[in-house]
């Protein structure tokens, strides 16, 4: 009997620990070109977002309203972007160029081959619980631009490494 409760115990931290503290994500797709890779895994640090907000420039593992899993359609389905726009700011891009609060923002994690969206967008002004997330694969993400900021509660943890493939290992910023 004893051996079926330490089982129990054993099943119940690792699932806190996956809820609450850290988790391994496997990327699908290219949004996060050149960033991310399809199929890199990830570690996911979910614990510092129990306490602190998301800051700019974080690659995080989100959920978008109503998005669920095809196989299990029970779960909501994750994706990973990486946070523009925090809570009050604003939005808009001008000829291809995205402005934050008006001021040019700079993305050195942008490969210019990959963000040719030359178009001219109206601002969005966020809510103080909205936040605007965008791949790092502007042509070819589905993002805030699609789906519309994202509610403080959809944003689950924050990608800090890859860890695999090994050639690929190193921190994400």
């Amino acid at each position: 009997m004893s051996w079926v409760i330490e089982t129990l115990l054993t099943l119940a931290a690792v699932l806190m620990l996956r809820l609450f503290v850290v988790n391994v994500a496997r990327i699908q797709g290219g949004s996060m070109l050149p960033t991310l890779h399809n199929r890199d895994f990830a570690l996911v640090w979910r614990l510092p977002y129990l306490f602190r907000e998301p800051r700019r420039g974080d690659v995080v593992i989100c959920h978008y309203p109503g998005r669920k899993m095809k196989r299990l359609p029970f779960l909501p389905q994750a994706f990973v972007k990486r946070v523009i726009g925090l809570p009050g700011d604003t939005l808009e891009w001008v000829e291809g160029e995205l402005l934050l609060n008006g001021t040019p923002l700079a993305e050195p994690y942008l490969d210019p081959a990959r963000c040719r969206f030359p178009r001219t967008r109206p601002p969005v002004t966020l809510s103080p619980d909205e936040y605007f997330v965008l791949g790092d694969n502007r042509d070819s993400s589905n993002d805030s631009r699609r789906v519309g900021p994202l509610r403080r509660r959809a944003i689950r943890g924050r990608v800090v490494c890859i860890l695999f493939p090994l050639k690929r290992i190193r921190r994400i910023r």
